[in-house]
């Protein structure tokens, strides 16, 4: 994993392949694909990396990965609270 800090932006983890698509088919793997997709919905997705995305990737992949980090993370949200709140249920 790789970190990056510039003067003036924010901090940014990326991931080990993130400098360039795989260069036997120029596609996005699904790990390029997953990271893409949390950046995005944290809201700290590079230009650069947008660029790339919309460059190789295809959308469909990115949809699928936003449904499915959605859901996980609504039901880690769901399963947090039910456990917090069982002791005072009992």
């Amino acid at each position: 994993m790789q970190v990056a800090l510039t003067p003036g932006k924010a901090l940014a983890i990326l991931p080990p392949m993130a400098k360039k698509p795989n260069s036997s088919s120029g596609r996005l793997s699904p790990l390029e694909v997953i990271w893409s997709a949390l950046a995005a919905a944290f809201g700290v997705q590079s230009s650069k990396n947008r660029q790339r995305d919309f460059a190789h990737g295809k959308p469909m992949h990115f949809i699928a990965a936003g449904i499915i980090l959605t859901a996980l993370f609504v039901l880690g949200i769901a399963s947090l609270v039910l456990w917090i709140v069982a002791p005072a249920a009992g």
